[in-house]
């Protein structure tokens, strides 16, 4: 922690009447602490004999004698050969009955650290797993505008979500506050809408662990986000202009958009969410279809989550179809820059390292149970050419 953020900050070299630390004898001596070497695996292996020298007799200058009980190279290898501070036998004993069990860290993320997995939240409504059961989720979609004079909105995020991160919640949260502090709208909901197995891409689980992953990451974190299973049950891949559609009959035409607190039913606006790097797939040639971008940023609209790496702006203003809808088009500045990647989690877990605090425990948890990402393999190039996803 930085001093100078002290109120009451005086340089050292102008203070006289220093707080002094703590004298030696308060603190407790331990041993210090050492690399393992070969001579902590037990027996000395390829070691060579003691020297003759310290056998004999000799003198030694005072200066060079060590006590060897003073030190020690070895290296617990059970917690019950750690020793406390005191050098008493006695007080090191300790009742195996009375000691809790405490491990050593893991990567596992256990029961205790999360709710139980299948356990449903109250008022929640959870996805079903083939499309004859499918019903479209509305648990947290206001009913009611709170102020008339603004313009009722909802969010729909589309993409693979395998799995999802941090960074992946963290975008509706700034897109909310921009579009709170600079529109004239008012969120109602946001949606998150993974691709179905369909849509081949390396590290893709499939669509039902993928949903149940953003149910968990969601329904006990936030209290407008949901998931939308529609385009993860459909039998091939749904181009995102269809998707946006699908949101547009089920919220503006099923339901006749919300209502305002006289009564009067008005139309939600549904626009995506996306990040920088898809916006930029948007010029590749071929890629995206020319009628779709005008159907997706004209009549919906779009909110771009600038990433590192990415110029969203120069691109707006280089693409004709985007700088066309630019008014449709609304630009959200990351102050606090996340690059969490579902490549790189992905890649974390193949190699068994710690995904903690890059996703939530029980989505961690949810990967665990299902062996998720552990046996397969992706190119080199995609790893280090990650975009985010």
């Amino acid at each position: 922690m930085d001093p100078t953020n002290d109120p009451n900050f005086t340089p050292p070299s102008l203070k006289k009447d220093i707080e002094p630390t703590l004298p030696s004898y308060k603190i407790p001596k331990s041993k210090p602490i050492q690399p393992l070497v070969l001579a902590d695996l037990g027996n000395a292996v390829d070691a060579p004999p003691p020297h003759p020298s310290t056998k004999s007799g000799r003198s030694t200058p005072a200066a060079s004698i060590v006590d060897p009980s003073e030190y020690s190279s070895e290296i617990p290898k059970r917690h019950e050969e750690l020793a406390g501070s005191s050098s008493s036998d006695e007080e090191r004993t300790i009742n195996p009955e009375k000691q809790r069990l405490i491990l050593p860290p893991s990567v596992m993320v256990q029961s205790s650290q999360i709710a139980d997995l299948e356990e449903v939240p109250q008022g929640i409504q959870r996805q079903a797993k083939t499309l004859d059961e499918y019903v479209f989720p509305t648990h947290r979609l206001a009913t009611t505008l709170s102020d008339d004079s603004k313009y009722p909105l909802v969010i729909v995020a589309c993409g693979s979500f395998s799995p999802i991160t941090y960074l992946h919640l963290r975008m509706f949260e700034m897109a909310l506050d921009a579009i709170t502090e600079q529109t004239k709208f008012e969120v109602i909901g946001g949606y998150y809408s993974p691709v179905s197995s369909n849509y081949k891409k390396q590290g893709l689980a499939s669509a039902h662990h993928r949903v149940r992953m953003c149910e968990l990451a969601c329904e006990r974190t936030s209290s407008w986000l949901m998931v939308d299973a529609w385009e993860s049950l459909q039998p091939k891949y749904t181009r995102t202009a269809l998707v946006l559609d699908h949101f547009n009959e089920e919220i503006n035409l099923k339901r006749g958009g919300i209502r305002t607190s006289t009564g009067e039913h008005r139309g939600v606006k549904i626009m995506l969410l996306a990040g920088g790097d898809l916006i930029e797939s948007m010029g590749e040639p071929d890629v995206w279809a020319d009628q779709d971008l005008h159907h997706i940023l004209g009549k919906y609209g779009c909110l771009i989550v600038e990433r590192t790496g990415t110029d969203v702006r120069s691109f707006l203003l280089s693409h004709d179809i985007m700088y066309q809808h630019r008014r449709n088009v609304l630009l959200i500045k990351q102050l606090i820059y996340n690059d969490i990647s579902s490549t790189k989690i992905r890649l974390f877990i193949r190699r068994g390292m710690s995904v903690q605090y890059l996703l939530p425990n029980s989505v961690i948890r949810y990967i665990q149970e299902h062996k998720l990402y552990i046996n397969e393999t992706e190119p080199v190039k995609d790893v280090m050419n990650d975009k985010n996803d």
